[in-house]
């Protein structure tokens, strides 16, 4: 069975720093791009930093110079480093990754989620 386990969420107050870390198991993710993506309360789920097989990263303009995806494929592992949070960056964060393919913006060209982290950061 193919999962993806998301972790390292947590309360923390504005200005400070998380790392999220998905691990995948049930197949190798080495060749497949990955991507967190983050839901708020009443809001649509949105893309906030992706990271091709080769290791090229795209991130939300919003999360710019704040967010650093990386990935280790020998530990079939994803992370997101957060720094400076913000309390808009609040949210439930997942994790996702393709069969194939490039990184996209879009939820629905991923194949496997994650179950989410939950990223509160108080004012």
């Amino acid at each position: 069975q193919v999962q993806l386990a998301e972790s390292g969420g947590g309360l923390v107050q504005a200005g400070g720093s998380l790392r999220l870390s998905c691990r995948g198991s049930g197949r190798t993710f080495s060749g497949s791009p990955m991507a967190w993506f983050r839901q708020a309360p009443g809001k649509e789920r949105e893309f906030v930093a992706g990271i091709s097989w080769r290791s090229f990263t795209y991130y939300a303009d919003s999360v710019k110079g704040r967010f650093t995806i990386s990935r280790d494929n020998a530990e079939n592992t994803v992370y997101l480093e957060m720094n400076s949070l913000k309390p808009e960056d609040t949210a439930v964060y997942y994790c996702a990754a393709a069969r194939s393919g490039v990184v996209t913006t879009t939820a629905n060209t991923y194949d496997y989620w994650g179950q989410g982290t939950q990223v509160t950061a108080s004012s």
